[in-house]
């Protein structure tokens, strides 16, 4: 379990993690969200020992991290999966680590089997794509069989495979009683991966609920219909805000009016309905709705490269 108790850090005039009470808990995939910025690695070099707070406390298993006897035991973190001797092999970067906590060869080889980099455990890791280093930093958090397991973007790189494993791999650790946080910017993997989300946003938490109850808390009114008849229905159910939108003939995305409301309106006036489907938002549509206001760094828009700005001059060709 991690608990942080009113945890802030500063960084000269900037709040970076402002007051966080948060507690990840054992037996489920906790995703950790929010904008570039918004205060999450500082979060998860806090609960390591990297950062201090400026105030407040974070406790791992009861006790603070730095206080643990045997650290890898404690907590598995992949925060970097490119920190490490690049001129040493896969297993023998294990084996190093492992010396630590008298974790011996047989785990060093299951573990490097599990996560894929079995042929390979022979191999300088300097030589390894970012998929294979990504492999080998889940490999390094699971060395010492932690109660804890603490990922930041175990994904980036990694083949469709890799990322099919690691989708049923960290909920498997989680239902072993383990506490399991995730943090990724892959809306789509984390809605397939996680049953719990905390979602920061400029130092702030902004949410600290469970996947179902954060993308209801963002379902709108909207309904898909799908009729030859969508014409007449539109002309029927319009009304003070009441909104409609057709990307396509014969359909229609309505807002501001119960889905109930629509099918007795089509029964009553004898219409066809092909489809009549209430829309449930992704979990980026959710996430993109609350931290709106807590977006940092935007990318330009309206802009085609180039546009506006001079092209240096080439040098004439000589023959």
């Amino acid at each position: 379990m991690i608990e942080m108790h009113q945890l802030s850090k500063r960084y000269g005039d900037v709040l970076a993690v402002d007051s966080f009470d948060v507690t990840i808990r054992p037996g489920v995939v906790t995703g950790f969200l929010g904008p570039n910025g918004a205060g999450k690695s500082t979060t998860m070099r806090m609960v390591l020992g990297l950062d201090t707070p400026t105030s407040g406390s974070v406790l791992v298993n009861g006790r603070p991290y730095r206080d643990s006897p045997a650290p890898i035991t404690e907590i598995g973190a992949l925060l970097e999966a490119k920190s490490l001797d690049k001129g040493r092999s896969a297993r023998n970067h294990l084996l190093a680590l492992g010396a630590t906590v008298g974790v011996g060869a047989s785990r060093v080889d299951h573990l490097l089997e599990l996560v894929g980099l079995g042929d390979v455990a022979h191999k300088s890791a300097g030589s390894f794509s970012l998929g294979m280093g990504q492999r080998l930093g889940v490999a390094t958090a699971l060395l010492g069989d932690p109660a804890v397991v603490m990922l930041d973007e175990p994904v980036n790189g990694l083949d469709p495979d890799g990322i099919l494993w690691i989708r049923t791999f960290l909920p498997a650790l989680a239902a072993e009683g383990r506490t399991v946080l995730l943090s990724s910017h892959l809306m789509s993997e984390m809605e397939l991966t996680a049953q719990h989300l905390v979602v920061v946003g400029r130092g702030r938490l902004l949410a600290d609920v469970s996947m179902a109850g954060f993308i209801a808390g963002a379902t709108t009114d909207r309904v898909r219909i799908s009729s030859p008849d969508a014409g007449r229905l539109r002309e029927l159910l319009s009304g003070p805000g009441v909104t409609f939108t057709s990307e396509t003939r014969g359909e229609l995305v309505v807002q501001g009016i119960p889905v109930a409301r629509i099918g007795e309106c089509a029964a009553q006036n004898r219409l066809v309905l092909h489809a009549l489907v209430p829309l449930v938002p992704s979990l980026e549509e959710a996430y993109r709705a609350l931290t709106e206001d807590s977006v940092q760094y935007h990318g330009g828009t309206g802009w085609t490269v180039g546009i506006g700005v001079p092209a240096p001059a080439r040098p004439a060709l000589v023959p």
